[in-house]
């Protein structure tokens, strides 16, 4: 038995970490649902303009990410796919939603969305504010 120097994980190592914090997680709370989900923004000619990306579990969906074009930012598409999500996340029987923003992403558009922050990081980026938030749906 040893310790390594900390490096990147080979595939089989990520996933015997999962695989074993999946095992004990799960003697404690039964199995979960889990399941990656995105929508995407496409152009005439198939190109991603534009997307959300998310993962439920626990009965929670995560917000991992949301990016529009510039080209197209100001066409409503971001409140288009944070909406879709949410009709996705409640035909899913999941009511609750988190994700997290920085100073220079957009804090006030989920704010504008309904979105309440639960907590901030302080220079995270350097320079920059992080903050989380949740939003309980069908409320």
């Amino acid at each position: 038995m040893g310790l390594t120097n900390p490096l990147p994980p080979q595939g089989h190592e990520f996933e015997a970490l999962k695989n074993g914090l999946t095992s004990f997680n799960e003697s404690h709370t039964g199995n979960v649902f889990r399941e990656k989900v995105s929508s995407f923004v496409k152009d005439e000619s198939g190109v991603i303009v534009g997307g959300i990306l998310g993962e439920i579990n626990w009965n929670w969906m995560h917000i991992q990410g949301l990016w529009i074009d510039e080209n197209i930012r100001k066409g409503g598409w971001g409140t288009k796919l944070l909406s879709c999500m949410e009709e996705y996340a409640l035909s899913q029987k999941t009511t609750n939603i988190r994700l997290e923003t920085t100073t220079f992403q957009a804090l006030d558009f989920y704010i504008k969305a309904g979105y309440s922050v639960f907590g901030e990081l302080p220079d995270m980026p350097k320079g920059h504010t992080s903050y989380f938030l949740q939003k309980q749906l069908g409320i």
